[in-house]
Formats: structure tokens, C-alpha cells, sequence
């Protein structure tokens, strides 16, 4: 289950698929699903068995000058029709809406303070391979790999 407007999903953005697995896993506790994709092995996070995040490989010349990072995704209702007004609001469209089947209908903006994040259509049930909305509660903050918030650092 998903709520237009919420934070959906989590992504590390890296270049070493391999070396933040062992991270993350020594650290956290967090076990990894390999899920093969057109464009290489995606690998799903886990927290007691339970999916927290994603981990993408960056290659390619798209992603030269651009460092490791975390990426978040937030659930909209129709993606093609929230980016609409993404230009007239400031913002830009980095990457136009595609399809990941069985995941949703993805685009990345940008904000108009230059915040760049995902927008995405979840499709169907996706509740196999994404995280359990109880997952961003508050009362799971006591439960290592969990997140209970997400902050926007903006200048002013």
C-alpha cells in the first residue's frame, strides 16, 4: 500500500555494488537480494528479512562527476501528470517517465532549489519488493536499518 505524496522508497546510488553490500551488512545488519535487471543485478536491502532499500549500480557516462549518494522515491498518483507542472513550479525534468515492470512508472526531477529525487507510480502490488509502509513509522525507530524521517537541507 502507497499514499500519493509520501516517501516511498530509498536508493544507493554507488559505484561499488560490492563494497557497500559488506558496509552496510557489518554495520546495520542488512542481508541483500540480488534481482537481475535489464541493465545489470539490482540488489534489495533487507532489515529482518523485511525490504528497507535498494542498491543501483552507477555506470556509464550519465553518471560521471557524480558521487555515491542516496536517492529517494516518492509515491505519486499519475507521474506523466505530476510532471506537468514540474517546469511551471521552478523545477526540471532530468530523466522523462519510464516504466519498470512489475515496480511502477518512474521520472526524476528536480526542485527548484536544485534537490533532485524520483517520482514514481508504484505498480499494483508491489509490496513483495518494496518497504512495509510501518517500515517509516516513528515506533520503528528502535529497529536498526529503519528510517523515521527524511530532511531536505535547502539553502536560504
Amino acid at each position: 500500500m502507497w499514499t500519493h505524496g509520501c516517501f516511498f522508497w530509498n536508493e544507493l546510488n554507488t559505484r561499488d555494488a560490492d563494497r557497500a553490500r559488506a558496509f552496510y551488512a557489518e554495520t546495520l545488519g542488512w542481508s541483500f537480494e540480488a534481482l537481475s535487471m535489464p541493465d545489470g543485478i539490482y540488489w534489495l536491502a533487507k532489515c529482518n528479512g523485511r525490504p528497507v532499500a535498494g542498491l543501483f549500480t552507477m555506470s556509464g557516462a550519465e553518471f560521471e562527476g557524480i558521487p555515491d549518494h542516496w536517492f529517494p522515491y516518492i509515491a505519486v498518483d499519475d507521474v506523466d501528470a505530476r510532471i506537468a507542472a514540474v517546469a511551471t513550479a521552478g523545477g526540471a525534468i532530468l530523466r522523462a517517465p519510464w516504466d519498470v515492470p512489475g515496480i511502477g512508472r518512474i521520472a526524476i526531477v528536480r526542485d527548484r532549489n536544485g534537490a533532485a529525487l524520483g517520482w514514481m507510480t508504484p505498480a499494483g502490488d508491489t509490496s513483495s519488493v518494496t518497504a512495509d509502509p510501518q517500515d517509516f513509522e516513528p515506533a520503528r525507530a528502535t529497529e536498526p536499518g529503519h528510517r523515521t524521517d527524511l530532511e531536505l537541507g535547502a539553502s536560504v
